[in-house]
């Protein structure tokens, strides 16, 4: 049951031609190698790996492994699920309980919003998935002691991984990869760091060549769930996310529906996935150590954290352009590069921005259409990892009278051309700095995050 056969036959991938994505099977091996099995009808199948650490002599809860395990598989399925996106799934390895399942259906139908929007499709993916009865409903209020924070690379998980360090928790790092500029956070940490990898099946890449649906994915919940098995297996109590509040805001709204990128990051998802593991008794718990915080408030934290200012990159296009330099440099002419450029800027000087990025993205006249599309100018705001329309207008009105940035050209049209277009409460600074209650951090880490964030 394999690709080549399929396709040779075919010659292209129809996505109309399937009916049911199967969840097959899932496996862990003593040494930490995962094998995800799934297949599209009886004609395709596929097999992803990760390589997770385990500790020797590890005595991990075989139960919670278990059924963190099959989280992982339910939540990773998305990726291939996608290449066709048929009406309906069929769990054969275990059926997921309620919590769970209502996570799942969020992933695979909002989490594919901006995959629909691109695609063309007609509507939103979906599919019904299959509940169990439930196996638990804890309230779990057992006191951290160890927490696993994830790093990307970027500003959001090193003001995150700084608030767990402040908490004096037996804190360690831990990333899917070692991309240069989560190798270089991981050295400016100067913290343990558990390190997993992840292999995608080659046959899903020879389908999207043939034709089959693509598109953008919840890669933050695949990668929490990664980071919630290699919790268990090395005995942590609870995953700390970086996921700020901005991350709940969406792109646009399409067929009826808000569209976000950042569907994974959202609160949303964030409160399913806990509910999810608290059907898992002796499960670590997870959160987001950044939700009561704007973008704006944390790059003002970041800004005081020279460390990891000439190590960290946000830069998703850089990848495109040269797989070499994959989150190893700024590319400076996309939606993420530039909305970075623009939350820092209050904050620091320009020479010191311009020596980071390698450019002086605000003095360049040709960025001004990108920098004004950060304000959902003329449309929506991006589909990228950017924050809510109010920040990017906040950064504007403080950059407008700040003495070092106020004559740069861009700065300059900014505050002339699209700061009108908005009301005087709109993108108020003083607002966005305040720290909201909406959150799960719990109260061993809320004072730090209060610390670091409201100064």
């Amino acid at each position: 049951m394999t690709s080549e056969p399929y396709l040779a036959t075919v010659g292209r991938f129809d996505p109309a031609a399937f009916e049911v994505f199967r969840f097959v099977d899932r496996a862990i091996d003593l040494d930490g190698t995962v094998r995800l099995r799934y297949a599209l009808d009886d004609t395709l199948e596929f097999e992803e790996r990760f390589s997770l650490p385990i500790p020797s002599g590890a005595r991990a809860d075989a139960a919670v492994v278990d059924r963190l395990l099959s989280l992982l598989h339910w939540v990773a399925g998305v990726s291939y699920f996608k290449s066709a996106a048929p009406a309906r799934v069929a769990c054969e390895a275990r059926v997921p309980p309620p919590a769970t399942a209502a996570l799942l259906e969020a992933l695979y139908s909002e989490g594919l919003g901006e995959f629909a929007v691109v695609n063309g499709l007609v509507q939103l993916p979906r599919p019904a998935f299959p509940a169990s009865a439930p196996l638990s409903n804890r309230e779990d209020r057992a006191p951290l002691r160890r927490v696993l924070v994830p790093v990307g690379g970027g500003k959001d998980s090193a003001v995150a991984v700084e608030i767990v360090r402040r908490s004096r928790l037996d804190t360690s790092l831990f990333s899917i990869g070692n991309a240069p500029p989560i190798d270089g956070t991981v050295k400016a940490a100067a913290l343990p760091r558990l390190l997993a990898t992840r292999t995608i099946d080659p046959r899903l890449m020879e389908l999207n060549a043939a034709g089959a649906l693509n598109g953008h994915v919840p890669i933050t919940a695949i990668v929490s769930a990664v980071a919630l098995l290699t919790a268990a297996l090395n005995g942590f109590d609870a995953v700390a996310l970086a996921n700020e509040r901005s991350a709940s805001a969406g792109n646009t709204i399409w067929a009826g529906v808000e569209v976000n990128h950042q569907f994974s990051k959202s609160f949303r998802v964030e409160r399913l996935m806990a509910a999810a593991v608290a059907e898992i008794p002796g499960a670590p718990r997870i959160f987001s150590v950044l939700r009561p915080a704007s973008e704006l408030s944390i790059a003002r934290a970041f800004a005081g954290m020279p460390r990891y200012h000439r190590v960290f990159t946000s830069c998703n296009r850089i990848f495109k352009l040269d797989p070499a330099l994959r989150l190893s440099s700024w590319c400076c002419n996309c939606d993420k590069c530039r909305f970075v450029f623009l939350i820092l800027a209050p904050f620091m000087d320009p020479e010191t921005l311009r020596s980071i990025f390698g450019a002086a993205m605000l003095d360049d006249e040709t960025q001004y259409d990108g920098f004004a599309l950060l304000t959902a100018i003329g449309g929506h705001k991006p589909f990228e990892c950017v924050g809510e329309v109010d920040e990017s207008v906040a950064a504007i009105r403080l950059l407008a009278r700040d003495p070092r940035w106020r004559e740069q050209r861009v700065v300059r049209r900014l505050a002339e051309q699209v700061l009108p277009q908005f009301g005087a409460d709109a993108g108020d600074p003083a607002a966005l700095f305040r720290l909201s209650s909406e959150h799960s951090v719990p109260p061993v880490l809320i004072d730090h995050v209060d610390a670091l964030l409201r100064a």
